[in-house]
């Protein structure tokens, strides 16, 4: 596991966000409760330019991330979260065409679970997964915030409601 070197929580539209980084890179992004995390003073400058970016994205600014990232999982969830990260900004795709996409045509469930294990929320997208009905799915931060993240992204989320 990479060693931690820095947490900040950033107050974000969606709730705060903790950014948790190594040396080499953001290691965690999660929703969190602001007096479970404190902001670490000696922030390191990835952390800072994390929140960044962040603050770019939700400001309309920034369509894609240029920061290192790393995670740990099984095999099977780093290949949802690598594929996942090929959804461009203002597309969704659904649980059935990334399991098709990570070569288990039948593993959505799986692919759910892996999407709800996601370390690196919002830059690894997993917000940008609906159902394969065409309805709005879970989030680990609340459909709410799926919803908003994708109304931000331009996609048309009225008719999820």
């Amino acid at each position: 596991m990479a060693k931690r070197l820095c947490q900040i929580t950033y107050e974000s539209p969606i709730g705060d966000l903790a950014i948790v980084a190594s040396d080499q890179a953001i290691i965690q992004i999660s929703l969190v409760h602001s007096s479970d995390f404190n902001k670490d003073e000696n922030a390191h400058q990835l952390c800072l330019n994390c929140q960044k970016q962040i603050e770019e994205y939700f400001s309309g600014e920034r369509k894609t991330f240029d920061l290192p990232i790393a995670y740990e999982g099984t095999p099977f969830q780093q290949k949802v979260w690598k594929a996942l990260q090929n959804v461009p900004y203002g597309a969704v795709t659904n649980y059935k065409e990334l399991a098709i996409a990570v070569g288990n045509k039948r593993g959505y469930r799986a692919v759910a679970k892996a999407l709800h294990d996601n370390p690196i929320l919002i830059m690894i997208p997993c917000h940008r997964v609906i159902a394969s009905n065409g309805t709005l799915s879970g989030y680990a931060a609340g459909k709410h915030a799926k919803a908003y993240l994708l109304e931000l992204e331009g996609f048309p989320v009225e008719m999820f409601f």
